[in-house]
């Protein structure tokens, strides 16, 4: 293995390292999601590190994602996070993307198949100001494309009670954060590690 490589698996590594940190600090530790604790403590969460720099060859890395998807089922890997350091760090750039994995989806016939759940370190609903605290459920290390399937969703959905409570749920959480908890929690928005 050449140094260069050497050190992009590195940094691989390292990337990977830090969003399994924030899933299990942020989206499992806060129960952002009450559906991730199971499949990542059954190591069923598949971490794919893109190094894509256009939305060509982005596209093509979550269409071989979703065939992966296709071939494996479910107890082996649940879902993927799609990793992405080196394109769309741009929030605006990144919403005008998911126009296009509409349409990956479309073409595919996965629609009803796989939705993405998406993260950003930018992220910001709509309606919402940049600095609302409720853009921190949705803010990550890198951008993600999260790849979710359908039906293990529909399957999860049965065992939860009061699922349409789960973003105001969330909000509030987040919102009653100190900001110790906040640097702490996502180090990557206050530029400290």
């Amino acid at each position: 293995m050449s140094a260069q490589d050497l050190d992009a698996k590195i940094l691989d590594e390292k990337i990977v390292a830090d969003v399994a940190r924030w899933l299990n600090e942020v989206v499992i530790g806060l129960n952002l999601c009450p559906f991730s604790g199971k499949p990542t403590r059954e190591n069923r969460v598949r971490f794919f590190v893109s190094h894509a720099t256009d939305d060509e060859l982005l596209l093509q890395d979550l269409q071989q994602e979703m065939e992966l998807l296709d071939e494996k089922p479910a107890n082996e890997i649940e879902t993927t996070l799609v990793i992405v350091p080196n394109h769309l760090q741009d929030f605006f750039d990144y919403n005008q993307f998911l126009n296009w994995t509409q349409q990956l989806l479309k073409r595919n016939r996965w629609v009803g198949v796989y939705q993405l759940a998406t993260f950003h370190p930018h992220y910001c609903f709509a309606h919402a100001e940049p600095d609302d605290a409720e853009n921190l459920t949705n803010r990550a290390p890198y951008p993600i494309l999260h790849i979710i399937r359908e039906a293990s969703l529909e399957k999860a959905l049965e065992y939860f009670a009061d699922v349409e409570e789960i973003p105001e749920v969330n909000k509030t959480r987040v919102e009653g954060l100190t900001a110790e908890e906040k640097q702490k929690l996502f180090p990557h928005l206050f530029n400290t590690n």
